[in-house]
């Protein structure tokens, strides 16, 4: 089992981080201050870690700074609303391996998270395959039947949330928190019309309706 340090103070994101990544497989433990998070970042106890940079009792490049000159190897993706270039550069200069800025989509997120893993274990396919679908990762490209279809950027990254979860009911919170963020409406209903939008382009029995629950891709 993967596990996965969050070091984050804001509840609502920690909040969201946590069921983003249970969901997919990850464990997860959450400290909310800087020294917390030094103290727990250590390689063998943890898989990855995701650090904000402005947590409370050590600023998260000082943090990283002593995670590092600790002699700690373990993957660090930097996740923070400061956006400047000088922060940026500091961050990966300082250590970090990724570099995310608020608000963030979590498929990116996830992305990013899985090619940090990835580096030192084999290599994971850009291609996803469930029935007739199929979508390239690298060139963001959609077949069906051979057939090359046409999504927008939304539509590309629904469908790949469904892809990666072939056969499996997904909520509409899931599905709105995996491909909106965690800065979305829950009484929403983007995603009942995005997925009539998959439908005309995939195939209407492409994607199921399961009545309560949610929706699910077919993987036969």
């Amino acid at each position: 089992m993967t596990r996965i340090l969050i070091a984050e103070d804001e509840e609502r994101i920690t909040s969201f981080l946590e069921r983003g990544l249970r969901a997919n497989g990850f464990t997860t433990t959450v400290v909310r201050t800087g020294p917390d998070a030094v103290a727990l970042a250590r390689d063998g106890q943890f898989d990855l870690v995701i650090l904000d940079l402005g947590l409370p009792g050590l600023d998260g490049q000082e943090a990283l700074r002593q995670i590092r000159a600790r002699g700690e190897r373990l993957p660090i993706l930097i996740l923070t609303a400061r956006d400047g270039v000088e922060d940026t550069v500091a961050g990966l200069d300082g250590g970090a391996d990724d570099y995310v800025t608020k608000p963030f989509r979590f498929e990116e997120l996830l992305a990013r998270i899985r090619a940090r893993l990835r580096e030192d274990t084999t290599t994971e396919s850009t291609v996803l395959s469930a029935g007739a679908v199929t979508l390239d990762l690298r060139t963001r490209r959609a077949q069906v039947d051979g057939r090359s279809v046409e999504l927008t950027a939304r539509e590309f990254a629904l469908a790949e949330t469904l892809l990666r979860h072939a056969g499996q009911v997904l909520s509409r919170e899931q599905l709105l928190s995996h491909v909106w963020g965690y800065d979305f409406a829950p009484e929403s209903n983007v995603v009942d019309v995005y997925i009539r939008y998959l439908r005309r382009k995939l195939g209407a029995g492409v994607i199921e309706t399961v009545r309560g629950m949610g929706y699910r891709l077919r993987d036969d």
